[in-house]
């Protein structure tokens, strides 16, 4: 029996298998996910499970294995990264808490890096033109280990748009899941002790831990400030240059 003949290049299936793998498709599935996400999250609400409906069966290296995986998913859906690592404290204490709350980071950061690289990064590359755009792409393409480490440990950059930053540009999956298992550290274990030793307050643990929060956001909140007064404020050396203007030449008397 033959086999059947291939389809010819300009068959209907062709075109549309290509016009489903082109690069403006998949942004728009990529869009779509993320906005059914974000109404996932806002209908069900999954951080209340993790931190109040949490299964009592489950116990020991299991229940931290579990809790990291529904950490990683609830945060590449945009769940609020505090309210799982209080979560992860409060649930399993500070030492298994810190390590289901960094895994989990580096998961949600994996599954968001990962579907921005292969749904969004051919259709978005294209519209890097602005200068500051071109170079934050150029920044964390050359740089980028020291480039994403500095965005983990500076906590007023959100989580996702840093992902998806990141993967629009041309870094590499090593560097970006190191950096960010390495530079979310801090952050994340305030918050973790912070949730453990919420029943006693008074405790210095619970003190430096909150302390350590405040302090943190408002050091970000304060770059920020500076940083977008620096982008209204004019450039002095344009203001004090020099007229170019060249002055008309005095007319001699006759």
């Amino acid at each position: 029996m033959l086999a059947p003949a291939p389809r010819p290049p300009g068959s209907l299936a062709f075109r549309c298998s290509r016009a489903l793998l082109a690069p403006r498709a998949r942004l728009s599935v990529l869009a779509l996910l993320l906005l059914t996400a974000a109404a996932l999250v806002l209908l069900y609400e999954p951080q209340r499970l993790l931190s109040s409906g949490w299964p009592a069966q489950t116990s020991g290296a299991g229940a931290v294995l579990l809790f990291g995986l529904a950490y990683g998913v609830c945060t590449a859906a945009f769940v609020p990264r505090p309210v799982l690592n209080l979560a992860a404290g409060a649930l399993f204490g500070s030492a298994a808490g810190l390590t289901a709350a960094v895994a989990g980071t580096v998961l949600g950061a994996g599954i968001a890096f990962t579907l921005g690289r292969f749904l969004g990064q051919d259709a978005l590359r294209p519209l890097l033109r602005g200068r500051w755009l071109t170079a934050a792409d150029g920044q964390l393409s050359r740089h980028g280990f020291r480039s994403m480490l500095a965005i983990r440990l500076f906590p007023g950059v959100p989580f996702a748009a840093a992902n998806y930053c990141a993967a629009v540009s041309r870094m590499g999956y090593a560097p970006f899941l190191l950096a960010t298992a390495l530079g979310t550290v801090p952050n994340t274990a305030a918050y973790v002790v912070a949730g453990a030793q919420a029943g006693s307050p008074g405790s210095p643990a619970f003190l430096f831990s909150a302390g350590f929060i405040v302090l943190s956001g408002l050091a970000a909140a304060v770059v920020a400030w500076r940083k977008r007064h620096g982008l209204r404020a004019p450039d002095p050396t344009v203001e004090n240059a020099p007229d170019s203007t060249p002055e008309p030449e005095p007319v001699g008397r006759p």
